[in-house]
């Protein structure tokens, strides 16, 4: 019989029920991909990620990172990340330390920081990537299942996919008002996710109303069995990568950096810290970083 260590972890947050809910299987080093999936499926969260061991001492990391939505394997995910250092740094209680993640799109290094019994975590982002943007005609396909129309757009923004591992669908419109009361048709999002090759659209503006908060977002990626995710790492930190390629926002330092404000739509609110450095007025390195809080801990027999 296996036994694994489970958390409940929210991202993002320091209020519990609040961010973005992950769970995380600890020393899952004996798991089969179909018992990950199967217990994703079960826990029901948006991602669980599972943590475990190199198969081999002399490997150039800490550990492995796998990351399962309750339908697929992902390669990638801000917030289960977020949690599963988080949990790993409360299991053991770590001291401020850097740990090397192997995850399906590379090594990434995570660092943590201790305060007091708490913990904040940033993860480097895999390598940034910036897709042309859409022909008029999808452009208004995806606008259409979003439930938008082309005079919500942000004329500054173009419509075009992002990514730092894991891809959106960048979309900026001009209201907060419009963003928070979005309806989208989730299945022609679905089927349009298969067309273009990307699963999640990102809907942001910048008319938040609050001086430390530059963007308020929601995600939605209904293709790989997420209706709508709270608080998205995977969102926000290619947003800052998006927004200095494009020239949205300009900035003479070598660091760009943001607050990213999500879920208020569904009673989840949480807030991304993403760091964009800069290399020769291109986006070079992706950091976010988030606070969490455990909801509970339990062991569970396989």
């Amino acid at each position: 019989m296996k036994k694994v260590i489970v958390y409940q972890i929210d991202s993002f947050t320091k209020e519990k029920f609040k961010g973005n809910p992950a769970a995380v299987v600890l020393n899952a080093e004996n798991m089969t991909t179909e018992e990950m999936q199967l217990i994703a499926r079960e826990l029901n969260n948006s991602e669980t990620a599972f943590v475990f061991k190199p198969h081999h001492p002399k490997e150039n990391f800490d550990y492995h990172v796998r990351y399962f939505t309750p339908t697929t394997e992902v390669p990638s995910c801000g917030h289960a990340t977020i949690a599963a250092l988080y949990a790993k740094a409360q299991e053991d209680q770590l001291d401020s330390c850097t740990i090397r993640i192997h995850t399906p799109i590379g090594i990434l290094p995570i660092h943590i920081e201790r305060n007091d019994d708490d913990y904040l975590i940033t993860m480097t982002q895999g390598r940034f990537e910036l897709s042309p943007a859409f022909d008029p005609l999808i452009t208004q396909r995806i606008l259409l299942a979003l439930g938008l129309t082309m005079d919500d757009l942000d004329e500054k923004c173009p419509v075009q996919i992002a990514s730092t591992g894991h891809s959106k669908v960048m979309v900026g419109i001009k209201s907060n008002m419009i963003l928070q009361h979005l309806t989208p048709d989730l299945s022609t999002l679905a089927k349009l996710s298969k067309e273009i090759g990307c699963n999640g659209y990102f809907v942001f503006t910048f008319e938040t109303g609050e001086k430390e908060i530059l963007t308020n977002g929601r995600m939605f990626a209904p293709a790989i069995g997420i209706a709508e995710d709270p608080v998205t790492g995977n969102a926000n930190g290619p947003l800052g990568g998006y927004l200095i390629q494009n020239k949205i926002r300009e900035t003479t330092d070598a660091i760009f950096e943001f607050t990213g404000k999500q879920g208020e739509a569904i009673n989840r609110i949480g807030k991304v810290k993403v760091q964009v450095s800069i290399q020769d007025s291109q986006p070079h390195i992706i950091r976010i970083t988030g606070n969490a809080v455990s909801v509970f801990r339990t062991t569970m027999d396989l």
